[in-house]
């Protein structure tokens, strides 16, 4: 009995992110009421102030889920080692979630988005590959930053591009594609990196 409930309640909640989604894909969330939301969705009011206390909250715990998951992908790759192949594992997991959560990643890059929620993405990748990087160029710590950044930029726009064109290419594929692009960068940057310290 414990099981379907719980299964009932994720469901609700999935409807209403979903429907969340859809708005955001029209309007910014200041312009979203509850009303609106529970009527789109066709779920009771008092149900959705069950879970939530307002929209902000819902887009809060919405955007919480999904930086959980990224952490535990980060979590997962820690125990790899610290090798360029150790990244495509990595890249496609990010993949992938991002392609079970597209309706969602579309609102929150979108138009009526929330640029916060990208840079916490950002920063949590960040903070958690940039050693991997000064491990295997640490003759060139100073410029890391800028190679980081570059990659990190071009990886952000690759996913946008493809969930809002509504691309079918499969996250293996987008992946692929990602880390061909980071390794050739990369092979650029160690192959530059002795001159430009000089």
């Amino acid at each position: 009995m414990e099981q379907k409930i719980d299964r009932r309640i994720r469901k609700t909640k999935s409807q209403l992110r979903n429907g969340l989604a859809a708005l955001m894909q029209t309007k910014s969330i200041n312009e979203i009421t509850v009303k609106e939301l529970v009527d789109a969705v066709d779920i009771n009011r008092s149900t959705f102030y069950l879970h939530y206390t307002d929209i902000y909250d819902l887009l809060q715990k919405t955007e919480d889920d999904l930086l959980e998951q990224v952490k535990d992908i980060i979590r997962e790759h820690a125990k790899t080692d610290d090798t360029a192949e150790a990244t495509f594992p990595f890249m496609e997991d990010i993949f992938e979630t991002v392609d079970a959560n597209r309706e969602i990643f579309q609102a929150l890059v979108g138009s009526n988005g929330d640029i916060s929620f990208i840079h916490k993405v950002e920063d949590i990748i960040a903070q958690n590959t940039i050693y991997r990087l000064e491990k295997m160029f640490p003759d060139n710590v100073q410029d890391l930053k800028y190679y980081y950044s570059f990659c990190l930029t071009g990886a952000v726009g690759l996913i946008k591009t493809w969930i809002t064109e509504n691309s079918r290419k499969s996250p293996e594929h987008m992946a692929r594609l990602a880390y061909q692009m980071v390794t050739n960068a990369m092979q650029s940057f160690f192959e530059n990196a002795a001159p430009l310290v000089k």
